[in-house]
């Protein structure tokens, strides 16, 4: 052999060395386990899909019922990655849904109404009605009314 094929002959084996180093590279990175990535929780998925006064609902459910909600959430989770449900669930359609599989979550309520400018509990209201109504009139005629 000639010098000069010794010389190719040495170039292949480095080129075939490289190689090889970089296909065993690619073997170890393809077998690295990828990390982890978090499982999400399903009532973590749950939550992502609540709107206004969801949340307060869920909280109730899960004080007042925890196993049955926590069934709920799961099988409402499967529902929500499956792609059967992608509307936002508000409170009200929480509720009626947890109430039409019989969980009958309670939830405090309050009416407001507007007295002299300010807003007041409708149960405040009818107290001041009440005082009103029972508080004796003077008998003194002060209105001016003859």
């Amino acid at each position: 052999m000639t010098e000069e094929d010794k010389e190719l002959e040495l170039l292949k084996a480095k080129r075939m060395l490289e190689m090889q180093k970089n296909i065993s590279q690619r073997q170890r990175v393809d077998e690295k386990p990828q990390p982890l990535t978090q499982k999400v929780s399903p009532r973590d998925i749950v939550l992502k899909q609540l709107g206004y006064r969801g949340e307060e609902v869920l909280q109730n459910a899960e004080s007042q019922f925890p196993n049955e909600t926590k069934v709920v959430i799961e099988k409402l989770a499967e529902l929500i990655q499956g792609g059967e449900v992608t509307e936002v669930i508000d409170g009200g359609k929480l509720l009626t849904l947890f109430r039409s599989v019989g969980i009958h979550v309670r939830i405090q309520t309050t009416i407001n109404v507007e007295q002299d400018g300010k807003m007041v509990s409708w149960s405040d209201k009818l107290k001041g009605e009440a005082k009103s109504i029972s508080a004796p009139e003077s008998s003194d005629d002060s209105s001016g009314i003859v």
